[in-house]
């Protein structure tokens, strides 16, 4: 079933579970239903990321998961799962260290039209989506800077001008 309910966050549909790197590009997405808690999805993506990405080491994590999973991580995979929490006496919005990372790359992909609502039948074109913004992204981004960058071929000719 590729839809569900997540009662703590009150919501039906699926849950998007992402792993960036610490520049917050995209190393893995997998798209689950609602009722997949965080440490569900950690137990089933961490092998494949420890699998593709062999020189990480050391992962971050908000409070979700917490748990057998961080000496599971360690024991199994030979991952140091590292958890960053919101201590109590915080008041208000605070940014909170690594956290951020991910919640900023969330925030560049929902900047495409598609991905603000679900409007995918299923879960793997949700992914292929989600994989496909962060490929625009990039490629923007390198776009950008090439031309930047670029030296002037002629000294008549003008200098780019870029929208972001």
């Amino acid at each position: 079933m590729s839809r569900g309910y997540d009662g703590g966050k009150k919501i039906n549909g699926r849950r998007r579970h992402v792993i960036t790197d610490s520049l917050g590009l995209l190393l893995m997405v997998w798209v689950t239903a609602a009722d997949v808690t965080d440490r569900q999805a950690a137990r089933a993506m961490l092998p494949v990321l420890r699998t593709r990405f062999r020189k990480i080491t050391l992962v971050w994590a908000d409070g979700g998961y917490t748990g057998s999973l961080v000496t599971w991580a360690k024991e199994k995979l030979q991952l140091t799962l590292q958890i960053v929490k919101r201590s109590d006496d915080m008041t208000g919005f605070v940014v909170l260290p690594r956290r951020w990372v991910v919640e900023r790359s969330l925030g560049w992909l929902m900047r495409s039209r598609r991905l603000v609502r679900d409007f995918e039948a299923l879960p793997a074109s949700s992914e292929a989506f989600i994989y496909f913004s962060a490929s625009m992204l990039m490629a923007r981004r390198l776009a950008r800077t090439t031309a930047v960058s670029r030296p002037l071929s002629s000294p008549r000719q003008a200098q780019p001008t870029l929208a972001a």
